[in-house]
């Protein structure tokens, strides 16, 4: 219902309005009775509802939470490429949400995998931003369809777990807007979530909180963001600060001394007291829009939601590996499953995120039910979940079970300990029992399937030892029964990497600059995270990002655009055709790449700038369409503070993953805006030659020059010209024995500048 906001703040006291802007408790927002206010309540997510109850003290305490659907998290989702799947994920969410009077999901949680050994990459969707982005909105979409808002975190560069409270991220312009800061601005503009959750960690020396180029500059007043920034929990450094860089609510509550300082900055007149409005008007707009969500009852269907979680699992998992076609398993002969995991599921990360299922699938019994005694299932154990240290009799009862059967399916993968919010990850091997385990069974059996249960990348020094790889990553609840859909060919995979996963740690990009040191990590790599680095590097990875393999077979067959040439403020239509050409229906991601070909700044490779996941029935073809805008072929220019296209050509690369494009097409993009270079007595001959207006007017001067000057021998030429191109104007007065004065370097400079008519 319509409230006039304004109205009801001026009936608010000073102290009122100042309590407002602080947690009540650990999870709700503070009312005021007198004038209506109500109260709602936020709680951890975002692959799941973790509501702990509240009259709990103790909310450090992970498992004790109500029951609710274990979904995928942000790794698995993401690798589903698939918007309309992620966003009913996001509408079974709001609607489990709704029915256990939560007004507010903590998350999606954000933020670009930097580097594989980030403690919480299994929460986080991708390396890349376009993906993040897209995901994102849709997870957004679908939870606030319901009338639940979500907090999108963690705004920004949180990408490790290591002395996250109090890191320094030292993160240059241009990297931050076109990696760190672009997937939040998609989300933000696509999908309006209530809140952002403002980061722990500082960003150039000042805290996430503090941050009013984040807060107020960029989200609000050029993004247009609309709801209000919310702390991560305890990530108050300054509270004042805070309030007048655009923190609007600190979580949990502070006890009310934080609250007296706000109050105090206020009469001093320390703090506008206009800011403290609109930060009230902010958590108010909000508030009464979940409040009045909350009026209607809603219920949802526990075991519906299951069925759901087991379908999205499916298609969020990636067949990396499938030599010979080993996969999908036969219903009948001897199936040895080897490993604890596949009795003990990992199927979510530790930390905040963790929730309390509903029911839980556990992998050997569901396939036991799918091939329902056409096929014997041995199991061996092979190693133990709570050590690392190889446990040589399991081996040996696992190599014993594996001789006589047909096939091994092998369960390994990163026990709890290892993936968790709080800690980054050491290394990136697997459990040494893992490794041992793995290379043992295949020694002795030819035929081995591994299935990893993991959030993040892993080396696997066994790759070529075994004929399928089945990245099931942390799965939720259903990740069992998903499995074994996949595993004997109930469901086709289709789940593509929305990560590189490296052969070594030392191939990765921030390696060298990960964690940091002491309380300073510097993004050194700039704009080459994940993909772009390996391309740029010429570094093969183990498997590139967008790789994932079907059961069937696709062909690129054709791609076409509306237009060979075309202005920055237009809109290029490309459509591709692919055609299924195996024997059973499946889905495939068509992914589109951009690539600027000649480029006056450092630009990776290419570029993902669209996706689409279309599915297809055997000799089915589609013809997929995208449309691609100013974004998709500019970079963000630090001179301007805008995004910039360069005249040039372009490619637009298709296929099915980043190291197989299989049609291109080019187009020739005539930019609209003139940069405007300032120059100096200390730019160049080279940078005024590069400029149309300079380069007219220093060759006609260079040719003046050049006439007064000996006749020298071709090479000295060359080498006399080239000396040229790098030397400042100024150095020019003193080498041209007075024929170019600095009353005629100036003159030229005001002509240049625009300061001569």
């Amino acid at each position: 219902m319509p409230r006039d906001l304004k109205k009801l703040i001026s009936e608010m006291t000073l102290e009122e309005k100042a309590g407002l802007c602080s947690g009540l408790n650990f999870w709700r927002t503070k009312p005021i009775e007198r004038l209506g206010i109500p109260s709602i309540m936020m709680t951890d997510g975002p692959h799941g509802l973790r509501k702990q109850q509240e009259d709990d003290g103790d909310h450090l305490v992970i498992g004790d939470s109500v029951p609710a659907t274990c979904f995928p998290s942000g790794a698995g989702l993401a690798a589903s490429w698939n918007r309309e799947l992620v966003e009913k994920v996001g509408e079974a969410l709001g609607r489990e949400c709704r029915a256990h009077g939560v007004s507010i999901l903590l998350g999606p949680a954000m933020n670009i995998k930097r580097s594989p050994l980030c403690g919480r990459n299994f929460e986080y969707f991708s390396e890349d931003p376009y993906l993040t982005a897209k995901m994102a909105a849709s997870h957004i979409r679908g939870v606030q369809s319901q009338g639940v808002g979500t907090a999108a975190k963690h705004y920004a560069m949180n990408n490790q777990e290591h002395r996250r409270m109090n890191v320094d991220a030292i993160v240059d312009e241009r990297t931050q807007r076109e990696i760190y800061l672009a997937g939040f601005e998609g989300a933000v503009r696509q999908a309006q979530p209530w809140a952002v959750m403002a980061a722990y960690n500082k960003v150039n020396g000042t805290y996430a909180t503090e941050n009013k180029t984040l807060l107020t500059d960029i989200l609000r007043e050029e993004w247009g963001f609309e709801g209000f920034v919310v702390s991560d929990w305890g990530a108050v450094n300054d509270r004042v600060a805070g309030l007048a860089a655009g923190l609007d609510l600190e979580m949990p509550g502070n006890g009310g001394y934080r609250d007296k300082k706000i109050v105090e900055a206020v009469k001093s007149g320390l703090l506008p007291e206009e800011l403290l409005d609109r930060a009230v008007e902010r958590i108010l707009n909000i508030v009464f829009k979940a409040a009045d969500a909350q009026q209607v009852n809603v219920s949802f269907d526990p075991d519906e939601h299951h069925r759901l979680a087991r379908f999205v699992a499916a298609e969020c998992m990636v067949l990396l590996k499938n030599e010979d076609g080993i996969l999908p398993l036969k219903k009948h002969g001897r199936i040895a499953v080897i490993g604890e995991m596949a009795k003990k599921p990992r199927y979510q990360g530790g930390g905040s995120s963790h929730v309390v299922p509903t029911k839980l699938d556990i992998p050997f019994d569901e396939m036991e039910a799918i091939v329902q005694g056409g096929a014997e299932l041995v199991y061996a154990q092979g190693y133990e979940l709570d050590k690392d240290e190889p446990n040589e009799v399991m081996v040996e009862e696992a190599v014993r079970a594996v001789e006589s059967a047909d096939v091994a399916v092998i369960f390994a993968g990163l026990p709890d300990r290892y993936e968790s919010e709080g800690y980054d990850r050491k290394h990136m091997r697997l459990p040494d029992n893992h490794n041992r385990l793995i290379e043992a069974v295949a020694a002795v059996q030819p035929n081995v399937v591994v299935v990893l249960s993991n959030g993040s990348p892993v080396e696997m020094p066994w790759i070529g030892q075994v004929k399928g790889v089945l990245e099931a990553y942390l799965g939720g609840q259903a990740a069992g029964g998903a499995i074994a859909d996949l595993l004997f060919g109930e469901s086709n995979p289709s789940g593509k990497l929305a990560e590189t996963f490296p052969k070594s740690l030392r191939h990765n990009p921030s390696y060298l600059n990960f964690p940091g040191e002491s309380d300073r990590v510097e993004y050194r790599e700039g704009l080459f995270v994940g993909y772009r680095h390996y391309e740029a590097r010429g570094i093969e990875p183990l498997f590139a990002f967008g790789h994932g393999l079907s059961y069937t077979t696709f062909e690129y067959t054709e791609i076409s655009l509306d237009k060979r040439e075309m202005t920055d403020r237009e809109t290029l239509r490309v459509c591709v055709k692919v055609k299924n050409t195996g024997n059973r229906a499946g889905k495939e991601v068509v992914q589109l790449y951009v690539r600027d070909t000649a480029s006056s700044v450092t630009r990776p490779e290419k570029e993902l700038k669209g996706f689409q996941k279309v599915s297809l029935e055997p000799g089915e073809e589609k013809t997929v369409e995208f449309a691609l805008d100013k974004r998709a072929f500019a970079y963000y220019n630090t001179d301007l503070r805008n995004w910039h296209v360069e005249t040039g050509e372009f490619e637009i690369l298709a296929g099915g993953s980043s190291d197989r494009i299989a049609l291109k097409a080019v187009v020739h993009v005539t930019s609209t805006e003139a940069v405007k270079k300032t120059f100096t007595p200390n730019s160049t001959l080279g940078d005024l030659l590069a400029d149309p207006a300079g380069a007219q007017v220093i060759q006609a001067m260079i040719q003046r020059m050049n006439s007064g000057w000996p006749v020298i021998d071709e090479e000295t030429q060359m080498m006399m010209n080239a000396v040229m191109l790098d030397m400042p104007l100024r150095s020019l007065v003193a080498f041209s024995g007075g024929a170019f004065t600095e009353e005629i370097m100036n003159g030229i400079l005001r002509q240049l500048n625009g300061n001569v008519s």
